[in-house]
């Protein structure tokens, strides 16, 4: 397992939850990544460490197609919501 080199960043308020939700499904970045590729979103391995490092902007859709894999609301990833809902 790799550590994260930067400081996290401030684009994107999900990308730690993400990260958080990812490891605690035992699910790799690569299986992540597949997962999204199903659901028509096209991310590179680049492109979800900089998302879970806050260090790039997430697009709606792939907040969508991330909570539904990670079987969390929206408004969980948002802040929104202090505990998962599914």
């Amino acid at each position: 397992m790799r550590l994260r080199k930067q400081a996290l960043g401030d684009r994107n308020l999900v990308g730690a939850k993400v990260e958080s939700a990812r490891k605690k499904k035992g699910m790799k970045q690569k299986e992540l990544l597949a997962q999204l590729q199903v659901r028509g979103v096209d991310m590179n391995a680049s492109g979800l460490s900089k998302l879970e490092g806050q260090i790039r902007f997430v697009t709606d859709i792939e907040l969508a197609a991330l909570a539904d894999i990670l079987e969390l609301s929206v408004d969980y990833l948002l802040g929104r919501e202090i505990k998962e809902t599914r």
